[in-house]
């Protein structure tokens, strides 16, 4: 019944599908555009999509909002002619969008925050009339259906039919490896679907398993994805995963994020601490109100850093074992 059930979900994610996709005569004429010419670039896009990356993990972002930010600035750059000045901007905006849909209240950032941490040199209130314009032209459509989606939606059903594949097909390298490929403007143009299952047959491939395989084959029948189609997607993931696993791969290591502070400041905060008298303990017994007024000092000196590392989810470890080796012979 929950495999119907899965299947029945899976059907009608893929009927919409494509109604959040880029257009692709816009992510054609980005990707023709010379790097170092007036117009937006698809080298510029994806650096912007790695801090998108790095911004998420920063905050703790969900896969989802990353996934989901990275939609509404595909959708939204496909349709407008994007001058690269303003792309931190529109950039931001669609990841504070994502953050509003997608995370607790509790947990979405203030505008501010975005701007400090991100290090870009615009106002609150461009940022706002920036969210503004990309809801407008998007016409309002902020949940998507992403290759996110399909990829929980086939683990779902992968586990449906056995309890015992949890810790052989892993769900965290799966979404690690679709972010690789989110990083890579040439993915916008896959069909979700496609994107997602071309991720899951590279992984059974890797972990050599006949019963996932044909799980996974029969997803594409019912999903009636071409072989060819497929082919060709999972060709060009395999050879990003080869790319990210390879030594030479251009990705700095994720580091967390360090304060940095002066010898002077490093100094007084040493002696403050030296000198802090012991506190009193408190009683078990009732609270006494008229106590609990304590007097605070908020001791905060340096500036953050922000790596621009694309997060430890993009280290070697959640790539296929073999696209590493092939990596290495190549």
């Amino acid at each position: 019944m929950e495999a119907f059930k899965l299947m029945k979900e899976l059907k009608s994610n893929l009927d919409q599908e494509v109604q959040y996709l880029p257009k692709e005569t816009g992510l054609s004429l980005i990707e023709s555009t010379q790097e170092n010419g007036n117009g937006l670039s698809a080298k510029c896009r994806d650096a912007r999509v790695e801090d998108l990356w790095s911004l998420t993990s920063f905050f703790g972002y969900s896969t989802e909002t990353f996934v989901l930010a990275v939609n509404l600035l595909d959708r939204f750059i496909a349709m407008m002619k994007v001058q690269p000045k303003y792309l931190a901007c529109i950039s931001i905006g669609c990841l504070h969008i994502a953050t509003r849909v997608t995370e607790e209240e509790c947990n979405v950032s203030s505008s501010h925050e975005l701007i400090r941490i991100s290090q870009c040199k615009f106002t609150v209130s461009d940022l706002s009339r920036m969210e503004k314009i990309i809801s407008e032209k998007l016409n309002f459509q902020l949940k998507a259906v992403t290759a996110l989606t399909f990829l929980h939606l086939y683990h779902a059903i992968a586990l449906s039919h056995t309890s015992n594949r949890k810790a052989v097909l892993n769900l965290d390298k799966l979404e690690a490896q679709l972010k690789a490929c989110l990083c890579r403007m040439v993915f916008s143009k896959a069909k979700p679907s496609v994107l997602a299952l071309s991720l899951l047959m590279l992984e059974i491939e890797a972990l050599q398993s006949a019963d996932l395989l044909e799980i996974a084959q029969r997803i594409q029948t019912h999903l009636k994805i071409s072989k060819s189609d497929l082919a060709h997607w999972r060709g060009l993931v395999g050879q990003c995963m080869r790319e990210y696993s390879s030594p030479e791969c251009a990705k700095p290591d994720h580091k967390k994020l360090v304060w940095i502070v002066s010898r002077r400041t490093a100094q007084n905060l040493h002696s403050c601490y030296r000198n802090a008298p012991e506190l009193p303990t408190i009683p078990e017994g009732a609270w006494d109100e008229s106590e609990s007024e304590d007097s605070s000092e908020d001791l905060s000196s340096g500036e953050e850093s922000l790596s621009s590392s694309l997060g430890s989810d993009a280290e070697g470890p959640y790539f296929p074992p073999n696209f590493r080796s092939r990596a290495r012979r190549l």
